[in-house]
């Protein structure tokens, strides 16, 4: 093993080949601080990683990208609504067509509720191919004397506790590469393919409106099934019902991989960043003259960042300036993850600033990472009455300034685990023992995300 190396004094090694070597300002970043990286421990591992990843074909194409940023500039106007939602991290073992079938279905069903409640487009974006690295509050993680790097996503290092498992390999790279690329080939089968046909979906959605425990909901679910039926009776081409737009979103961490990904586009000149269609920057890593907001500021793709309660008008007014400079409708989405205490305290200010600069961007919640606690035997969970009162105070504040209640943007599984307390069919603490699965932070299971949908549904027919 070579001596641990720190990535940001290597040298751009493989990247002439992806076409964006010589682009404007693109590698600037790599002068600027930058935090959240990790420590790679063989350069020559490294170097031959970048190399492969910048030659490999792209994940996501530029006119898809190119259709998002015109769907989000919908939302940011009130026409549409932007669904976002998938896996706190995603690990390599568990991209099997089963659990990857199951979330698309369960964000599927609850763009379905949304749709119907709310009579609006959804943007279906899922938190998939590709969230595979995860900030994290300290390098290092201590059991029981022991002390070992801190485990920062599959693309960088195990989740077992062991020095082999916790070294950061550069190799993994390719192979989050390789998985999101089966992952995504899996999503574009299911959306394209008659999977997602409206008429299923609805089916779907049986088991959770016969629940006794989701009675409320009934009135709801007759409803799209009348007018499924309605439809159906005057002849409706239902063709056009079995194929939706689903796009691929992760948070930008892991700058190695966002940039051997970067392509230039042919049509236009201008590079994308190909690992996905839609990337944002995290709460720990906005900084402004920092190393990310300074790359992502350079490529095409729509930008999200994430908003904690401490952030203030002016900083942005500086994201917006800096990300956005033109203006451009589609181009820039907040995040705020506010807790459920601070979100009608915090956001106005927020709002009102931005909205009075005349930038129009799109105003989405993130109503988890505000809202974590850790539970009296241990385990790291969210109340489901605190992620739904965030969600009713963000609603409650941009119907109070008139302004657009844009997006919502959840971690969910479309699996039975039991990670955040509560819901309608409540989960208590003890169910943690035998099904709680997350690797990082905890998940709305199935039911709970789809009882999450029809509140928001809710909150967007009376906005």
């Amino acid at each position: 093993m070579t001596e641990l190396f720190e990535k940001s004094a290597l040298p751009l090694s493989g990247i002439a080949q992806s076409g964006a070597a010589n682009y404007p300002g693109l590698d600037s970043w790599r002068d600027l601080p930058i935090s959240q990286q990790p420590t790679w421990q063989d350069k020559a591992v490294f170097d031959a990683s970048v190399q492969e990843l910048s030659m490999v074909p792209p994940l996501v194409f530029a006119g898809e990208v190119d259709v998002l940023r015109a769907r989000l500039a919908d939302a940011a106007q009130g026409k549409a609504f932007l669904l976002q939602g998938g896996d706190c991290a995603e690990t390599f073992d568990a991209a099997t067509a089963d659990k990857i079938s199951s979330r698309v279905k369960t964000i599927l069903q609850m763009a379905v509720v949304l749709t119907y409640g709310a009579a609006m487009p959804v943007i279906k974006m899922g938190r998939m191919a590709g969230q595979f690295a995860k900030p994290r509050s300290s390098n290092d993680e201590t059991r029981d004397g022991v002390t070992l790097p801190a485990y920062r996503g599959d693309i960088v290092n195990g989740y077992e506790f062991t020095p082999e498992s916790r070294g950061h390999d550069a190799a993994r790279m390719l192979r989050a590469y390789h998985t999101s690329a089966s992952t995504l080939n899996l999503i574009r089968a299911f959306t394209q393919g008659g999977f997602a046909d409206l008429r299923l979906v609805h089916q779907w959605n049986k088991g959770f409106t016969e629940n006794p425990a989701h009675a409320r909901y009934e009135s709801l679910a007759r409803d799209i099934d009348r007018a499924i039926k309605f439809m159906d009776s005057c002849g409706a081409d239902f063709e056009a019902l079995k194929r939706v737009e689903f796009f691929a979103s992760h948070e930008a961490l892991l700058l190695d991989y966002e940039r051997a990904l970067t392509r230039i586009d042919s049509r236009t000149g201008l590079p994308y960043d190909t690992s996905a269609h839609f990337l944002w920057i995290g709460e720990r890593t906005r900084e402004l003259d920092h190393a990310h907001v300074d790359f992502l500021s350079k490529v095409r793709n729509p930008i999200g960042v994430k908003l904690g309660p401490s952030t203030t008008g002016d900083d942005a007014l500086r994201l917006i300036d800096k990300l956005d400079p033109e203006r451009e409708p589609g181009r820039l989405t907040f995040i705020t993850r506010m807790g459920a205490g601070n979100i009608r305290e915090k956001l106005p200010a927020l709002v009102e600033k931005v909205t009075a600069s005349g930038a129009q961007v799109l105003w989405v919640t993130d109503p988890m990472h505000g809202n974590t606690v850790t539970s009296p035997n241990g385990y790291k969970t969210r109340n489901f009455d605190d992620v739904i009162d965030e969600v009713r105070g963000f609603f409650e504040v941009h119907q109070a300034l008139g302004t657009v209640p844009g997006g919502l943007h959840v971690e969910m599984t479309g699996d039975d685990v039991a990670e955040c307390l509560g819901g309608a069919d409540p989960v208590d603490q003890e169910a943690f023992l035998d099904r709680y699965e997350s690797v990082c932070d905890p998940r709305l299971n199935h039911m709970q995300s789809l009882e999450m949908a029809f509140l928001v549904a809710g909150a967007l027919s009376k906005n």
